[in-house]
């Protein structure tokens, strides 16, 4: 039996030889494969008050083996909203006591007493941990507190005079300012940008802070292990953006970003759909095998996203900006935080009450940090952030590290169980080479080697689009109809046949093509693809047929 080719091994045909020498000096560059970070950086925060939220952290607590001395029990208030004296009282000021008593934090000697300002240095000058992970039952929100004035609050735009915030954000500034900072707008995040994960710390000035949150306890408690099996396996799938076509005005920066981000993500390697157009993608869009997604700006999950089933891979991160994404997680259908983790989503970041366009976080530091760098979903999303004590919440557990494994490792042990995710390491070598310049002729070279591609509808799909690139029709109908035989997910399915559909009708292939467009029309919904299909049915109704 023939044994499966390494794309990370040297292969001598004429073809590749150049692809995988390429990729070679790629993979030095690509991200610093650091594994997770352990258990022993994070603190886990539950609510005492709330049984499954005790569950939740427990369980945490084995899957990442934190210590007995990091896993802290608040009696904290049972539903999603706090006022700011209980955040005070019940939350901030009894963890402060917690970190220091058990030895986590050091804080300064004039800590308790200083005056802090913007340029103050952090409060906390030794600690042992990184990250907080605040489990299902601690309060999402912090309420408005119209008895609190600050002088400073003045010289505010006025839609800026606001206390309210994400429980998530306030803490994570905690380490700064030990809550003495100006309450009212946001606090400029010092560690925004950030091109060093280590200086995400609270050393210097940041706490780490997310929640394993959702609609239900059992999802909270699904996103850690969905990410432990992304870190044996691989965060695998397609990038979808779902950009608004905006080229001007105030809105210009939130496409700005996601436009970035699709550009990381491709030269990543990720097979990558950006819709650079204003409406977001409809309820036929063929959103297939998501590993990757950023969109905005609907205000309640839609399109794709609230189908009964979104195929989200095992790993998959997921973010649609609105100012309101996060108003509430106990949803499976409200906003978007909570559906999309309803629907599998593994992380996902929102926003809990307005925070304006530019308190959201930067899509194009985000996903550079998370693939390309290869940070742990938390460092990622607290080095977008520009503001801290605002309106964002982080939901998935921060120490998760999507591409912490080096590919050439990867691919081995995928080959070596023999998990079908292989021909995603094999598409993932093709992308590579194909976003450096390498020609179509030498990766359609590449990809007829590999055992894989026989069988597999993700190779044979791509194998049928460089087929198309060289104008080779015929060639590509072909492999998309090897494709459609190979069991793809339905949506998959759906791409595959208007993609030959489109390519029938243009060759003038008429009845096959009038079969693929009818098939399609009794699986779309509803949709501006459905009304393409209908309008390609009529168009060739009033054509005389060909074989």
């Amino acid at each position: 039996m023939r044994q499966p080719a390494s794309p990370f091994a040297h292969h001598r045909t004429r073809n590749t030889e150049h692809a995988v020498r390429l990729l070679a000096a790629l993979l030095l560059t690509l991200a610093s494969f650091c594994p997770a970070a352990p258990g022993d950086s994070a603190i886990v925060l539950y609510n005492s008050s709330v049984e499954d939220s005790k569950a939740v952290a427990s369980h945490y607590f084995t899957a990442r083996g934190v210590p007995a001395n990091q896993l802290i029990g608040l009696p904290l208030p049972a539903g999603e909203t706090m006022t700011r004296q209980e955040f005070n009282e019940l939350l901030q000021e009894p963890l402060l006591k917690a970190l220091t008593e058990r030895g986590l934090w050091k804080l300064r000697a004039d800590a308790a007493t200083r005056e802090f300002s913007p340029t103050s240095p952090p409060a906390v000058t030794e600690s042992q941990i990184r990250y907080a992970i605040l489990c299902f039952g601690v309060p999402l929100k912090i309420t408005r507190d119209n008895s609190l004035t600050e002088a400073s609050a003045e010289k505010l735009q006025p839609e800026l005079r606001r206390n309210e915030a994400a429980v998530d954000s306030e803490l994570a500034a905690l380490p700064l300012a030990l809550g003495r900072h100006q309450l009212t707008s946001a606090l400029p995040n010092r560690n925004y940008a950030a091109s060093n994960p280590a200086a995400l710390h609270p050393t210097n000035g940041i706490l780490l802070v997310a929640r394993l949150d959702g609609p239900t306890a059992a999802i909270a408690r699904g996103l850690v292990d969905k990410a432990l099996v992304a870190e044996r396996d691989g965060l695998w799938g397609r990038a979808y953006f779902d950009a608004r076509g905006i080229r001007d005005g105030g809105y210009l920066t939130g496409d700005e970003w996601i436009r970035k981000a699709a550009e990381v993500t491709r030269r990543f390697g990720f097979e990558t759909v950006l819709d650079d157009t204003a409406p977001t993608f409809s309820a036929g869009f063929p959103l297939s095998q998501v590993g990757l997604y950023a969109g905005w700006y609907d205000g309640n999950v839609s399109g794709p996203f609230a189908r009964n089933s979104v195929e989200f891979l095992p790993g998959a991160v997921a973010y649609h900006l609105h100012s309101f994404s996060a108003h509430t997680l106990r949803s499976a259908d409200k906003n978007w935080c909570g559906p999309l983790l309803a629907k599998g989503a593994t992380a996902t970041m929102g926003c809990v009450e307005e925070p304006y366009l530019a308190g959201t976080p930067d899509l194009g530091v985000f996903f550079h940090r998370l693939t390309a760098a290869g940070w742990a979903f938390g460092e990622a999303a607290y080095a977008a952030q520009g503001s801290l004590s605002w309106q964002t919440t982080i939901v998935g557990d921060p120490l998760y590290r999507p591409f912490g494994r080096h590919p050439a490792e990867l691919h081995a042990d995928l080959l070596k169980r023999r998990s079908p995710l292989v021909a995603w390491s094999h598409l993932r070598v093709v992308n590579l080479n194909l976003a450096q310049g390498t020609s179509a002729v030498e990766m359609l070279g590449y990809l007829n080697e590999q055992f894989e591609t026989k069988t597999s509808p993700l190779l044979l799909e791509k194998l049928g689009e460089l087929h198309l690139k060289l104008e080779k029709a015929d060639l590509a109908i072909e492999a998309w109809d090897k494709a459609l035989a190979n069991q793809p997910t339905p949506q998959q399915r759906i791409r595959l046949l208007f993609a030959r559909a489109e390519q029938l009708t243009k060759l003038g292939r008429e009845v096959p093509a009038l079969v693929a467009w009818k098939e399609l029309l009794a699986l779309l919904p509803p949709s501006p693809e459905q009304a393409r299909v209908k309008d390609r049915l009529e168009e060739m109704q009033v054509k005389p047929r060909k074989k």
